[in-house]
């Protein structure tokens, strides 16, 4: 158990958050060179607490999957928020770097899945020569609805208040999204491959 809700938690907590660490467990959010970071700033989550492992057999994968301080490295990133709770606002690894800019694809694949003509969406980094990586938005579209152009989307995207760095520079429309067989989770390494060219 690393987080869970509360009685006492307030509807929005319950409904944004993951809830608080309970007795045991301690969750510490920082930056690329390990330095905690104040509530409410999005960094790198990590835990250390009775509920996590102890470590692999193999010493050198250990080394790797903890801190100096014990902690285990989660890939997870996000907030604590001043109450404790636990924001999650992404993967490490599904960063998107471009000019120098962090752009959450998490953040855009969100704001997407409010868009009534988007069944489902997924956001990849792609590599560009001059930037470093650009915004790719891939869209299964609901049933019936009329294609979407880039134009629309990033008109759309900007309305619901998403910064201009972040949107995206390319649209490509899927009529399902690659997927793994048990937890249907998308298989964003297929889009990276199949767009990069």
């Amino acid at each position: 158990m690393i987080t869970m809700g509360a009685p006492d938690d307030n509807g929005e907590n319950l409904a944004t958050t993951e809830g608080r660490p309970p007795e045991g467990m301690e969750i510490r959010v920082v930056d690329a060179d390990g330095k905690q970071l104040p509530y409410g700033v999005d960094g790198e989550v990590r835990l250390r607490g009775e509920a996590v492992c102890q470590g692999y057999l193999d010493p050198v994968q250990s080394a790797a999957a903890f801190d100096d301080d014990g902690f285990l490295i989660t890939g997870d990133l996000g907030h604590l928020k001043a109450t404790g709770h636990l924001v999650l606002t992404g993967r490490a690894k599904d960063i998107i770097i471009r000019k120098g800019e962090n752009i959450s694809a998490k953040e855009i694949e969100d704001l997407l899945h409010q868009h009534p003509g988007v069944g489902d969406a997924a956001v990849v980094g792609l590599p560009d020569p001059e930037r470093g990586e650009r915004v790719c938005a891939v869209v299964e579209q609901r049933s019936g609805a009329a294609e979407l152009t880039l134009q629309e989307l990033t008109a759309y995207l900007r309305g619901e208040g998403l910064s201009t760095y972040k949107l995206p520079e390319q649209l490509e429309i899927v009529d399902a999204l690659p997927r793994n067989d048990t937890l249907r989770k998308v298989l964003k390494y297929k889009l990276r491959e199949r767009y990069s060219a």
